[in-house]
């Protein structure tokens, strides 16, 4: 049976190896004032910067260059609004990993109101965005996020008042998702793995989200294979163009999966840890996924009666492991030990490296959101699996 469901629209989706060659004109599909926004490495530090900055000039597009050197806090939009606010920029283009790209978005959406960014975060402000925004265009250079394809922009504030919360509209989705997978060869090793847990974490908690449909379903089983069959080649092999190709479409495919039905626990954790403390978004989720799963499937399996999260993990077991005969625990299972073998073959780093007190974990299980969860746990056992992850 095919249940009922809302789709978000997607970007223009231009997809494949050697497509950054056709930016120039797609920002001219909006005007010719660009104003770029990159990261710290991800554009200065590569061949192609040069390539594709001669083929502005040569269009005729006049551009101005900003780089996002750490995740996007408010402070941060509002200078860079302040900063261009009446500069005529015409499109923006975010040239870089997810805090680029969220940078890009939240940069676009407010630089016709010209006011603090502050005011419009979710569970932080009070006003109401009205969805405008100057043309925006997503060029990931990792393959982790997928806030190509999503409409929210996540801005964080660290300390003891801290918060991670997005700037959200459905007009906030790119404009166009220019997705060039030959642009993450330059990732190291580990920013690869944190960023491919992450888009495997975004993908398996939109399958078992309790707001999850057949479709979003089905886009996040294609892109956990992508995940299972190319994640670990592209940390030892960075520079193999099919893993590549196949971790920058998973991810990607995460973004659509995610913008329609959601996230759930460790994504709940990355909120109040990362608020809290400045540690980067792809190792909280890495860090986290191992044991949220297996808690997962010990609560669902213990409840004793069949339910639609266990058998999507059942599901996941058999498709993953490929072995047949096995009994529905085993496959179940499967999934909790194929996901902690990740963390510890890609060397995820624990929370422990990052100083977290006693006092730090309970204000983070007290403060961590189940969001679309299957499973609701306590904040004694939300302690529990942060002190594994020690």
């Amino acid at each position: 049976m095919v249940n009922d469901f809302t789709l978000f629209h997607v970007p223009r989706i231009v997809f494949g190896k050697g497509k950054l060659s056709i930016l120039p004109g797609l920002v001219k599909i909006y005007g010719s004032n660009l104003l770029i926004l990159t990261g710290k490495e991800s554009f200065t530090k590569n061949d192609w910067q040069a390539v594709l900055l001669k083929a502005l000039e040569q269009d005729g597009i006049h551009y101005w260059i900003d780089c996002i050197i750490h995740e996007p806090s408010p402070i941060m939009i509002d200078n860079l609004v302040n900063k261009y606010y009446g500069s005529s920029v015409q499109v923006i283009a975010a040239i870089g990993g997810g805090s680029v790209i969220d940078a890009g978005k939240a940069v676009s959406a407010m630089l016709q109101l010209n006011e603090p960014v502050k005011d419009y975060l979710e569970g932080v402000g009070t006003k109401n965005h009205p969805g405008s925004k100057v043309p925006f265009i997503a060029v990931p250079t990792t393959a982790g996020t997928g806030s190509e394809t999503t409409g929210n922009a996540v801005l964080s504030q660290t300390g003891p008042d801290g918060f991670k919360r997005s700037l959200r509209h459905e007009n906030f989705i790119p404009d166009i998702a220019l997705v060039d997978p030959a642009l993450t060869m330059s990732c190291s090793p580990g920013q690869t793995a944190i960023s491919g847990m992450d888009a495997f974490t975004q993908l398996l908690e939109s399958f078992l989200s309790v707001r999850s449909s057949c479709l979003t379903d089905a886009l996040a089983l294609e892109g956990i294979m992508q995940i299972t069959k190319y994640l670990k080649t592209t940390v030892s092999e960075g520079n193999n163009p099919e893993a590549r190709a196949g971790m920058s479409y998973a991810a990607m495919l995460s973004g659509i999966t995610l913008a329609n039905a959601g996230l759930g626990l460790v994504h709940g954790f990355a909120s109040s840890i990362g608020g809290l403390k400045d540690i980067p978004h792809g190792v909280i989720c890495g860090t986290m996924m191992g044991v949220v799963n297996r808690y997962l499937v010990e609560r669902l399996l213990k409840a004793n009666k069949q339910s639609i999260a266990l058998e999507k993990y059942i599901r996941l077991g058999k498709m993953i492991s490929r072995a047949d005969g096995r009994s529905d625990v085993d496959y179940a299972f499967y999934v909790a030990n194929y996901i902690e073998s990740l963390v510890e073959e890609l060397d995820i780093p624990s929370l422990g490296n990052y100083g977290l007190s006693d006092e730090d974990i309970m204000r983070i299980a007290g403060t961590t959101d189940h969001k679309n969860n299957p499973v609701i746990f306590t904040p004694e056992e939300l302690e529990e699996m942060i002190r594994i992850r020690l």
